[in-house]
């Protein structure tokens, strides 16, 4: 037998108690960042979660889609502005986050699950009152050491997730994919940060795993210094590390919705480098983690 030969089955070996563990169990998965953008991560990507549904796992899609959003206002002349890692979103941008999200990434996503041999349904989270929101309140922020009140706009916060209506999709097989669009009491639609929302939905499911696909391989002590990775916080050490200015900007929201997910019934937390092949199935099905995993 082949060396090579020897390899691949010391790696099936290896994944079959994780496969063991994990079946049945539902595994929420973000994907945001430059995958959105490369038609190859993205089909590889989903060829992982295809891979998931297959061994018995009922994998749940949550996609972001902030670098197409900022894209499609800029080609519109609107300057996208954020406070706190969160978009600024009137009137104007939220039906271009919808458009966006709703209209094109979510049918692709949809389409490319398709292509590997599964079934995907797309949702966005007004399907079936699925995500009930309420807006943000008015955001403090230190302008050149002065105080300031920002208010964010159509972005909202969970107020309950109804997951039944994933429940009756994946029983019969599908893979959902979920925009973050929510809905508040009076129809009005809010955008909700994508990490956010895949942490509430992987509460209310409570998942075995969240997943949060980003450009970078998790936390890092010094952003410009990928040795500096952090691969292991507990969640109540995340707001401390906020405080520390070792996470910031578009990492805010990731690690805060690990650390609630975790606080409430998820198991485990990773943010790991969706530009990494098969990096899904490296951190779910081997001893070793690519990423930053919070628990």
């Amino acid at each position: 037998m082949s060396e090579g030969h020897y390899k691949k089955e010391n790696i099936l070996i290896e994944a079959l108690p994780y496969i063991r563990e994990f079946y049945d169990s539902f595994m929420v998965i973000k994907v945001g960042g430059h995958a959105m953008v490369d038609p190859e991560i993205m089909s590889a990507i989903v060829e992982d979660i295809v891979l998931l549904r297959f061994v018995g796992i009922h994998p749940v899609i949550v996609h972001g889609g902030g670098p197409e959003i900022t894209e499609k206002m800029e080609q519109m002349g609107k300057k996208p502005e954020f406070v706190g890692g969160l978009r600024i979103t009137d009137d104007e941008t939220v039906e271009i986050a919808r458009m966006v999200l709703v209209g094109s990434i979510n049918t692709k996503i949809v389409s490319l699950i398709g292509q590997h041999g599964a079934k995907g349904v797309g949702l966005s989270g007004k399907d079936g009152k699925m995500i009930m929101a309420r807006k943000k309140p008015a955001q403090r922020v230190m302008i050149e050491d002065i105080e300031h009140s920002v208010d964010l706009g159509w972005v909202g916060e969970t107020e309950i997730i109804n997951p039944e209506l994933i429940h009756i999709v994946t029983d019969q097989g599908y893979i959902p994919v979920i925009s973050p669009i929510a809905v508040d009491n009076e129809g009005n639609a809010l955008n909700i940060n994508a990490d956010t929302v895949a942490g509430d939905i992987a509460k209310s499911l409570q998942a075995k795993k969240l997943i949060l696909m980003t450009d970078v391989a998790g936390l890092m002590r010094d952003p410009s210094d990928t040795t500096t990775r952090i691969s292991r916080v507990l969640a109540p050490q995340v707001e401390d590390l906020i405080d520390e200015g070792i996470i910031g900007g578009g990492m805010i929201p990731k690690m805060r919705s690990a650390s609630t997910s975790v606080k409430n019934g998820v198991e485990r937390v990773h943010i790991i480098n969706g530009s990494v092949p098969h990096s899904i199935l490296l951190e779910l099905f081997t001893d070793g983690g690519i990423g930053t995993m919070v628990f």
